[in-house]
C-alpha cells in the first residue's frame, strides 16, 4: 500500500434547512395564524488530529466530504434539527490549506480540534413575516449554503526525533530493533521509500527519514519530498555506518544537505550515533569518534546485533528526549 502524504478534497459545509409556511388550526379558525418554523443550521465541518500516519489513505479515492444539511422547518413554530457536525481526522502532522483563502491549518497536537467551514444558517418561516399589514404571510426564506472549499492537504511528519544518514546507515534495523515498527531493511539504496514511524519507550515518536544523498537539497535521490519530513522533529539522530571509511566526509554531505535545503533543519539538536559496531574493532570505533568530535561530542554507539548494546542505547535516547 502506497504512503499518501499528499491530496486534495472538496469539502463543503451543510446548507441551512429552509424555513416554512406553515398555519395554525384551531377549531373554529382554520388559519388562526402563521406558525412556519424556522429551518436548521447546516452541520460545521471541523479537522481533529490523530496519531494514525496511514489515515490519509482512507481519502484517497475521496473527491468531497460534506456535513450533514440542517432539516426545514416544521408546524406549530417548530425549528427543524441543524445537521450534524462533520469531524475530518487527519494524522498529526498534517498542514491543512483552504484554496479560498490560503488560510493554513497546522495539526500539531494529538487530540487538536479546527473549525474550518460553518454550516449554512437556517431559512425563517413564515411567523417572522407577521405584521399589522401582513396577517396572513407567506413568505419564508431558504435556508444559506454552508461554506465549500477545496483543501489541500500535506504531512509534515511530527516525531520527537527523526533518524538521518547516507542509505544503508542502518536506519530501519535500528528502528526496529528499539521500537515496535516494522520497516522494510535491506542493503541497497533508498530501500525506504516513505518515512516509518516508531514508538520508544515512554511514547517518544521516532521516524526512520528515507535515505539522503548529496544533492537531495536540490531534489536529486528522494530530494525534497522527505527533507520537508525532518522540519517538525525536535531532535536528529545521524546515523554514520562505521563500515564506511570516509567517517569525516559522510557527517559532512548529509550536515551540507540540511544546511542547503534551510528553514532551521541544520540549527536542530544533533547526536551522532556510529552504527555496525559489530564490523570493525575497539580501536577503530574510538578512532572515528575521536575525529566526530570536532564537529559534535555528543556520540552514541550501537549494534543491532546485541540486546545490552540495544537497551543501553534507548536508555541514552530517552534520557536526551526528555531533556
Amino acid at each position: 500500500m502506497a504512503f499518501i502524504d499528499d491530496l486534495t478534497i472538496h469539502i463543503k459545509a451543510g446548507n441551512g434547512g429552509s424555513g416554512v409556511v406553515r398555519w395554525l388550526h384551531e377549531r373554529g379558525r382554520e388559519m388562526a395564524g402563521p406558525s412556519g418554523g424556522d429551518g436548521g443550521n447546516g452541520g460545521d465541518i471541523y479537522v481533529l488530529a490523530i496519531r494514525d500516519l496511514g489515515i490519509l489513505e482512507k481519502y484517497r479515492n475521496v473527491k468531497k466530504l460534506e456535513s450533514e444539511k440542517g432539516q426545514d422547518g416544521m408546524k406549530n413554530s417548530m425549528y427543524g434539527s441543524n445537521g450534524k457536525d462533520l469531524i475530518i481526522e487527519f494524522p498529526i502532522g498534517s498542514v491543512i490549506t483552504d484554496s479560498r483563502t490560503k488560510r493554513q491549518y497546522n495539526l500539531v497536537n494529538d487530540g487538536e480540534k479546527i473549525l474550518v467551514l460553518k454550516g449554512g444558517r437556517g431559512g425563517l418561516g413564515n411567523e417572522h413575516f407577521k405584521s399589522s399589514t401582513n396577517i396572513v404571510p407567506t413568505q419564508f426564506t431558504p435556508g444559506k449554503d454552508g461554506e465549500e472549499a477545496d483543501f489541500h492537504i500535506e504531512l509534515e511528519l511530527v516525531a520527537d526525533a527523526g533518524l538521518i544518514g547516507l542509505p544503508n546507515a542502518g536506519k530501519s534495523s535500528l528502528l526496529n530493533a528499539i521500537t515496535n515498527a516494522e520497516a522494510k531493511v535491506g542493503s541497497y539504496q533508498f530501500t525506504t521509500l516513505e518515512p516509518n514511524l516508531g514508538a520508544l519507550k515512554g511514547g517518544f515518536i521516532l521516524a526512520d527519514i528515507p535515505g539522503l544523498i548529496e544533492g537531495a537539497s536540490e531534489g536529486k535521490g528522494l530530494g525534497h519530498k522527505f527533507l520537508r519530513h525532518i522540519k517538525r522533529t525536535k531532535r536528529v539522530l545521524h546515523l554514520i555506518s562505521l563500515e564506511n571509511t570516509a567517517i569525516i566526509d559522510t557527517y559532512k554531505t548529509i550536515r551540507d544537505e540540511l544546511k542547503k535545503y534551510g528553514q532551521g533543519l541544520d540549527e536542530k539538536e544533533e547526536t551522532i550515533i556510529l552504527t555496525k559496531t559489530d564490523t570493525t574493532d575497539e580501536k577503530c570505533i574510538v578512532a572515528a569518534i575521536k575525529k566526530l568530535q570536532k564537529f559534535n561530542k555528543d556520540i552514541l554507539t550501537v549494534t543491532v546485533l546485541d540486546d545490552a548494546s540495544i537497551k543501553n542505547f534507548s536508555d541514552e535516547i530517552v534520557k536526551r528526549l526528555r531533556k
